[in-house]
């Protein structure tokens, strides 16, 4: 008996692509904290360091752009890295600016729409002398930089990503102490956070003025915390505070205008509203325990049976992605998954893993919500921050010794979707039969 042939087709103009950041693709960044931080022992899987990483700055990203338009892909999502521009505070680097206005044109020339970052997790060491995001004088600064981008890139880009995963910079920069400047102190996180909402609701205001007719966003890193026992109080309580304080703080206060407080919010005109579209990064869903003994009272694990990536951190729960985009639909304005991946250098589950997640924007899109796009992380193997270069998002492996690009059979998933708009099962079968039954259930096992 053949097996049933079923296609789920996206809107016309429904945007398909990757995202990249300056940092973790161009190499040679040796002017901002991560490039500091990465000196110091310990602090980098294997004692990594970007180095080179994938060869952007030197040129590299016109052959890893054109693999992105052959793949179909019409989009990609790309960041300018703030302290090649302003290396100085007194001082803007017009050959820097010349170097991301080619970039923004290539992808223009290639058919694809630029969407730009312009901050993903680097700061400049002059900003981080004078404090860095602790300084109340820094979202002025931010905004400053951020005009001087958009009037150089503004004949390019119209769609603008301010500030990435702002609640994961906090984190893990002021919680966890894993980022730079490697700070634990959860008052000095809060004081972070507010003036990271006040550094996008500038830069939102600075974008307009210089080019109105731009759309500008801000992307949160969605992870939803569900409680691991659903019938005990303090896991349902730890899971719904946890959530609101990591997922909802500055999506709150970029749609609004309101700060979160223990209990209730407030509104406070220096944050917003500023908001006009949504970027949704998700990649896992994560149980959460009630743990006496531990700092925050919390343990955190992934739910049970669901298969994991290759270091065992990020489980396959598409259905998490589903409930991240009726998560920001409350906020009014449309949505772009910004980034979706997992670390796979194999290539074993990043097929499954595509597969289920974009049949649960296909649900999304099919209920009429806004979604306008999906990128998934990443084009190319990059250097992954803390974990160096041990996690292996892309597409494309990279041999980082050689610069060589090696084809995973995922990147021809990928580019069958991109070129077609639309997920069929044939293509399923071919690339990822362990996905079938999440499109077809039951019927894969007949």
């Amino acid at each position: 008996m053949p097996m049933p042939r079923a296609v789920y087709t996206f809107p016309r103009g429904f945007l398909w692509g990757t995202a990249t950041a300056a940092h973790q693709v161009e190499g040679g960044n040796a002017n901002n904290t991560w490039a500091a931080w990465e000196q110091q022992p310990g602090k980098i899987a294997n004692g990594d360091t970007a180095g080179r990483a994938c060869e952007w700055w030197q040129g590299r990203w016109r052959e890893d752009f054109d693999r992105a338009a052959e793949a179909g892909q019409n989009a990609h999502r790309l960041s300018v890295e703030w302290s090649r521009i302003q290396p100085t505070p007194d001082r803007w680097d017009e050959d820097a600016l010349e170097h991301y206005r080619q970039m923004v044109r290539g992808l223009i020339q290639r058919g694809m729409t630029p969407i730009v970052t312009l901050h993903h997790f680097t700061d400049p060491l002059w900003l981080a002398e004078r404090g860095g995001w602790e300084n109340p004088e820094t979202p002025g600064l931010f905004a400053v930089f951020v005009a001087k981008v958009v009037e150089a890139l503004r004949a390019y880009v119209t769609r603008w990503c301010t500030i990435n995963e702002p609640n994961v910079y906090t984190a893990l920069g002021y919680v966890a102490g894993v980022f730079p400047p490697g700070k634990q102190d959860i008052r000095i996180a809060m004081k972070v956070a507010e003036r990271l909402a006040q550094g996008h609701a500038a830069a939102y205001e600075a974008i307009h003025r210089v080019q109105p007719e731009a759309q500008v966003g801000l992307t949160v890193y969605y992870r939803p915390m569900r409680p691991a026992r659903p019938w005990f109080l303090p896991d349902r309580v730890l899971a719904r505070v946890e959530g609101r304080w990591f997922n909802d703080y500055f999506a709150v206060a970029a749609a609004s205008g309101r700060r979160l407080l223990p209990v209730g919010s407030r509104r406070d005109r220096r944050l917003g509203p500023a908001l006009d579209w949504f970027g949704l990064n998700y990649y896992t869903t994560e149980l959460v325990a009630f743990a006496f003994r531990r700092p925050d009272f919390a343990r955190r694990f992934p739910p049970k049976g669901a298969p994991l990536s290759e270091h065992g951190e990020l489980a396959l729960t598409p259905e998490g992605l589903f409930a991240g985009i009726r998560w920001a639909q409350r906020f009014g304005v449309p949505i772009l998954v910004t980034e979706n991946g997992v670390e796979d250098s194999t290539d074993a589950l990043r097929p499954r893993y595509l597969v289920e997640h974009i049949h649960q924007v296909w649900r999304a899109v099919n209920f009429n919500w806004r979604v306008q796009g999906y990128l998934h992380w990443t084009l190319v193997d990059n250097f992954e921050w803390q974990r160096g270069w041990t996690w292996r998002y892309g597409l494309w492996a990279l041999d980082v010794a050689t610069q060589r690009r090696i084809k995973r059979p995922s990147a021809d998933l990928y580019a069958a979707i991109c070129r077609s708009n639309a997920l069929d099962t044939e293509t399923v079968a071919r690339y990822a039969p362990a996905a079938l039954d999440a499109l077809l259930p039951g019927v894969a096992a007949v």
